[in-house]
């Protein structure tokens, strides 16, 4: 490893060991912010020039060189690796060698704790504008579906028993709404995060008057994170606020895959998934499992766990603590999977489809009860009269029809009125 950027000429080197111990982990997840490092670094720069810390072709140099090292780096030339402490050394180590004096003047007036802020924070931004889009795409594909299907009968379940005659549409249009609620989150959430914590250093801002709003311009944030410390307090609470939002899609998206496990069952034979998202067996010849089905509704779990893990980190005192390095790992790991599954599920609700004449024959006679009930109310029997006669009558119903049950449902929201224009509305307006 090279030497570290904070090693003091009269200072003992640290042990080898110990130096894994503390950043061993924390170069390889660098890779997943550095080109927002490098980004912010750019900004930096620019910053530095609006107050004559560097002159013009000292500023060009670098930003020069930021891109070259932004382009070596796609390009495999140059790899992060334990030779640096992190992403941040290695940057000055490039430009140190490139541009010798002038790559040692890139750190005035920062601190890795407001480097590591500011490119966290805009690899979140990314990652929640990545979920929007695929947020957007599955409100697209559930409403959809739920036009395609609004006259496909299906039974619907309480407590896992058959309850009454439902839809397949109104299935759909139940997880299109959920997906508009999501999207809303992620906007608000994005709202909330959008604030510019670079120029704070160290938590105690710097005796050079930073010019601040150049930098959140630059870096095309909203507006100013003000404070120092609360800058440095805000480090994993914003990462945990981040993974909450996305864990609510996950949770409808756990929903949805727990009724597609039961719905593709030979007990239930309800959907057919393409054989693109099934496995075989590797012993029985006769199986096609839906694991990605499975994996899917797996997926909230390890947002789960990455935020408890974050909670667990951040019982700290005010102020910048080494601790904070390890909200890195669950954080990266939890915007991986959530991107990963929302992005796959819009790619289901599109190309999964329901068998209609096996619906309809599992809605069977009992299943009328209630409309009866709600029939013999209109009529001025009392409900609870109404109830029990239709109890001692549902043998009576075996000539109902389902489609005759869902044209019945007219209450907003229901088979015969989802109201699929107001949830358009509704998602057009957040567009």
């Amino acid at each position: 490893m090279t030497a570290p950027i904070w090693q003091k000429q009269s200072q003992a080197s640290v042990d080898n060991e110990i130096m894994n111990y503390m950043a061993g982990e924390d170069i390889l997840l660098d890779n997943q912010i550095f080109l927002f490092d490098i980004q912010a670094s750019k900004a930096h720069v620019k910053g530095l020039n609006s107050i004559t810390i560097l002159d013009k072709g000292e500023a060009d140099s670098l930003i020069q060189a930021l891109d070259e090292l932004a382009h070596d780096y796609n390009q495999g030339v140059f790899h992060l690796s334990n030779q640096f402490e992190d992403g941040h050394s290695a940057i000055e180590y490039y430009l140190v060698e490139k541009l010798g004096d002038l790559g040692k003047k890139i750190h005035t007036g920062r601190s890795r704790n407001d480097q590591v802020s500011v490119a966290t924070r805009l690899l979140i931004k990314h990652s929640l504008k990545q979920a929007e889009d695929y947020i957007v795409s599955a409100v697209r594909a559930c409403l959809a579906q739920a036009k395609l299907t609004k006259d496909i009968p299906m039974p619907g379940y309480t407590h896992l028993q058959r309850a009454v005659p439902s839809s397949a549409g109104m299935w759909f249009a139940g997880f299109a709404e959920a997906m508009i609620d999501n999207l809303m989150s992620l906007q608000f959430s994005l709202q909330l995060l959008d604030a510019n914590p670079l120029g704070t250093a160290a938590g105690y801002g710097v005796n050079l008057p930073l010019d601040r709003e150049l930098t959140t311009n630059e870096l095309d944030f909203s507006r100013l994170q003000i404070n120092p410390i609360y800058t440095q307090n805000s480090r994993g609470k914003f990462e945990l606020e981040a993974l909450f939002r996305l864990s609510q899609c996950l949770l409808d998206i756990r929903r949805f895959c727990w009724d597609l496990s039961l719905f593709t069952s030979q007990e239930f034979n309800f959907v057919n998934l393409p054989d693109n998202m099934t496995t075989g067996s590797s012993i029985m010849p006769n199986k096609r499992n839906p694991d990605l089905i499975e994996l899917m509704r797996g997926s909230y779990a390890t947002l789960q766990g990455a935020m408890v893990e974050l909670q667990s980190i951040l019982s700290l005192p005010s102020g910048y603590q080494r601790d904070l390095q390890l909200t890195k790992p669950p954080l990266l790991k939890g915007l991986k999977v959530a991107l990963d599954t929302i992005k796959l599920f819009s790619k289901v609700v599109s190309e999964m489809s329901f068998k209609a004449d096996v619906l309809e024959k599992a809605i069977d006679a009992p299943m009328y009860a209630t409309d009866l009930a709600t029939e013999q109310s209109i009529k001025g029997i009392p409900f609870r009269e109404a109830y029990q006669s239709a109890n001692d009558l549902k043998k009576n119903l075996a000539d109902r029809l389902p489609m005759d049950s869902l044209t019945q449902r007219t209450s907003p929201g229901a088979c015969a009125n989802l109201l699929l224009d107001e949830l358009e509305s509704r998602f057009n307006q957040l567009l």
